[in-house]
């Protein structure tokens, strides 16, 4: 029996991050979810919008049919 699963290469948030620590944001996507760890990916609000930063994956969890992922920024692109 298959299971759906998807490769991600960067994180949308939906603005639906929440702060963990200082730099380390938690974020829970519906459905199995792969992602790089260790490796700079872009941080986007939505999947068209401008970029907000740079990321590192620290942990995926896989589990009841959602994932959990830990991610620390190393950049914040800012307008100020």
């Amino acid at each position: 029996m298959g299971m759906p699963l998807e490769l991600n290469t960067m994180i949308v948030t939906k603005g639906r991050e929440t702060r963990v620590e200082e730099n380390t944001f938690q974020l829970i996507k519906d459905g199995y979810r792969i992602y790089p760890i260790d490796i700079p990916l872009e941080v986007r609000k939505t999947k068209e919008g401008e970029i907000a930063g740079t990321a590192l994956i620290k942990k995926v969890e896989l589990s009841n049919q959602e994932t959990i992922l830990t991610y620390q920024l190393v950049t914040l692109n800012s307008t100020n």
